[in-house]
């Protein structure tokens, strides 16, 4: 099944031709007076399957989960351990975030399903750093983070993901395990790293260092993301002559005043397109946007650089 909906894209993307990614997930949801509390997989699934049906009639050929920081770690993080959370929290807790993966993955399945037609549009399961994803720091150990990610890679899968889309990545080590965990479950992986204003990792690594840790683990596209535009395109400078697959940008265009993004028209989606034209022309493949981004965005990535 992956295979029917990612294959046409895979041939793309190895052709050089532009891949639509979608946009915003939780900003959208946040647009839409609609709380991102607990994702609303569960709560509210209209909200998202609707959300979904919109990037792809905007033109999307991948669909991201609402998925983002949904595992079991950030459920614990609210309690001192699995313990305490068993005596102070609602019964069956524990089990939420697989519920929630696999309600996100099936939503987006159900609004390719009504919108798409006959073209093909691919599912990813998009995850990100088991720990805050600006900071590396954070980290847990190589053996720890691969358990955890195999556990949530094969949940994307069994629940009919067609690519798990790893994303907000800070460091080059947690990449090589997702990456690995990604091939060890057998589904295709996109890795995305967040850079500084210098195009470098936040761990001070450079994205040739990147590039050339994860070729052995053979990602299908190396992107960048959740970033402002500008620092997007300095670290696509230093990907794009070193990585040995395809490579993508999908920055944010607001600006963040906790807890939540404010919205701001900096990057309209005509301004946004100009953006895009430059992340194309030194050789970007995948093109989509990250917090602030909406349906119209990617509508107008679509009708500039889709191939007809």
């Amino acid at each position: 099944m992956a295979e029917r909906f990612y294959g046409p894209l895979r041939g793309r993307l190895e052709a050089g031709q532009p891949v639509i990614l979608d946009g915003a997930i939780g900003t959208e949801i946040l647009r839409r007076d609609v709380t991102w509390a607990d994702h609303q997989n569960l709560s509210r699934p209209e909200v998202i399957l609707a959300l979904h049906a919109d990037y792809v009639h905007a033109g999307a050929d991948v669909l991201s989960t609402n998925t983002f920081q949904l595992s079991k770690r950030s459920l614990l993080s609210h309690f001192c351990d699995e313990a305490h959370m068993q005596r102070v929290g609602r019964p069956g807790l524990i089990d939420r975030p697989e519920a929630s993966l696999r309600a996100a993955v099936a939503l987006a399945v159900e609004a390719r399903a009504r919108a798409a037609g006959n073209r093909p549009v691919a599912i990813a399961g998009a995850i990100t750093t088991l720990e805050w994803c600006f900071r590396p720091d954070l980290a847990p150990d190589d053996n720890a983070a691969m358990t955890e990610y195999v556990e949530l890679i094969g949940i994307l899968a069994d629940a009919g993901c067609d690519l798990v889309l790893v994303e907000t990545v800070n460091s080059v080590g947690e990449a090589v395990v997702a990456a690995r965990a990604a091939r060890q479950v057998g589904l295709p992986s996109w890795i995305a790293f967040v850079p500084d204003e210098e195009g470098r990792l936040f761990t001070g690594e450079t994205m040739a260092q990147a590039a050339a840790a994860l070729a052995a683990e053979r990602p299908d596209a190396i992107l960048l993301n959740c970033a402002p535009p500008l620092d997007c395109l300095v670290g696509l400078r230093e990907l794009a002559p070193q990585s040995p697959v395809a490579t993508g940008v999908y920055p944010h265009v607001g600006r963040f005043d906790p807890p939540e993004w404010m919205f701001t028209d900096e990057y309209p989606p005509a301004g946004y397109v100009v953006e895009a034209q430059r992340w194309r022309d030194l050789g970007a493949t995948v093109l989509g946007g990250c917090c602030g981004t909406t349906p119209e965005h990617i509508a107008a990535l679509a009708r500039t650089f889709r191939p007809s």
